[in-house]
């Protein structure tokens, strides 16, 4: 065959070395690094000079002692941030994170001041709302609802791609948030559904190339180089084809998971301690925030195929949730268990009836107030 020309047949992908295979995820290192201390810097600055005084976002939890809700706010301001202003996303994404982020921390901040507890889930929100009474849980639902769509409306895509995304990113807010009732429970989710979507292979871009930087030939559709024609520096790889390292993402391609979720990862790692410690929890600003940036890394970097997949679990686990304690079932399941007291400290005993009062309710559970906490 002669130099120059392609080789039929099945492409050929590209396999980076391990110096190649380094350099490609220092982008991501890097943005989880400063995440994680942006995170820590703005908890730090938080707890030093509260908002509105310490107790506003203060609770008590079910060993009587007293945490903050500040952690919530200080892990969105570094996720967002490193995602927002960090290089190695398209734009869009960029966007789409920010937006997601803060409406999601906003809507739920508001709930966490505002809110009574008195009604839960979306039986409750919906059936107040059905009577006339709009609880603070309903504009949650509604502004993380919108949220999603502006977020997902940012990512591009059909009107099919936009419904899809935007229940991905307000189904993935939700869920996260069923799950912070108890310590690191939901930041341990968390890691494990990121370190996934980081796993997964990015799905095919809905137009334009993979390129790599200056000016090169392009590979077509499915093709690879034949021998002396490889693709240099330059060259733009169609779809079906796999990028070097050095790869420069246009418009309409897909970014791998492990970027897109690097500063959220980040940031809850540098906040699991003081989580695990009952030092602070994440509220329904940090887990609604984290729920919305963990859907746009799905909505932005899956297939299509997916991303149905997954919003089909999300749907089924949230239904599920409305009938079945997900409590009682981490309880009943010794692994599950296991990793959900992993790092925690041990459950206080239960009280003895008539010689001592029940501790005060966990706070994830009985949404009190700082009204309602213990002077």
């Amino acid at each position: 065959m002669r130099p120059g020309t392609f080789r039929p047949g099945r492409p050929r992908r590209y396999r980076p070395g391990p110096v190649a295979a380094l350099a490609s995820r220092a982008p991501a290192l890097a943005a989880g690094t400063v995440a994680a201390c942006a995170a820590r810097v703005a908890y730090s600055a938080l707890t030093r000079r509260p908002p509105a005084g310490a107790g506003t976002w203060t609770r008590t939890n079910h060993r009587g002692e007293q945490l903050t809700l500040l952690e919530g706010p200080a892990l969105t301001v570094g996720s967002v941030a490193v995602s927002a202003l960090g290089p190695g996303l398209p734009p869009r994404v960029r966007a789409a994170l920010a937006v997601a982020g803060t409406g999601a921390a906003a809507f739920g901040g508001y709930d966490d001041l505002a809110g009574s507890g008195s009604r839960r889930g979306f039986r409750g929100h919906l059936g107040a709302l059905a009577k006339g009474e709009v609880t603070t849980g309903a504009v949650k639902l509604g502004g993380i609802g919108a949220t999603g769509l502006v977020s997902a409306a940012l990512l591009g895509g059909g009107p099919a791609d936009i419904a899809v995304n935007a229940g991905l990113v307000a189904g993935g807010a939700n869920l996260l948030n069923l799950f912070d009732l108890r310590p690191g429970r939901a930041l341990k989710v968390a890691l494990a559904s990121g370190m996934l979507l980081a796993a997964a292979r990015p799905g095919p871009g809905r137009r334009g190339t993979v390129t790599r930087p200056g000016a090169g030939p392009a590979i077509g559709p499915g093709r690879t180089a034949g021998p002396g024609a490889s693709a240099g520096p330059g060259a733009a790889v169609g779809p079906g084809a796999a990028a070097g390292p050095g790869a420069v993402l246009e418009p309409g391609s897909r970014p791998g998971g492990l970027l897109t979720v690097a500063a959220p990862l980040g940031a809850a790692i540098a906040l699991l301690p003081e989580d695990l410690g009952e030092r602070a929890m994440l509220g329904d600003a940090g887990a609604n925030a984290l729920g919305a940036l963990l859907g746009v890394a799905a909505a932005a970097s899956l297939s299509r195929p997916a991303r149905l997949a997954l919003l089909a679990a999300i749907t089924g686990l949230t239904a599920a949730s409305e009938v079945v304690s997900f409590t009682a079932v981490i309880e009943r399941t010794p692994a599950l268990r296991w990793l959900d007291m992993l790092g925690r400290r041990p459950v206080p005993a239960a009280p003895v009836p008539g010689r001592d009062d029940p501790p005060p309710a966990e706070p994830r559970e009985a949404g009190t107030t700082a009204a309602a906490a213990p002077s």
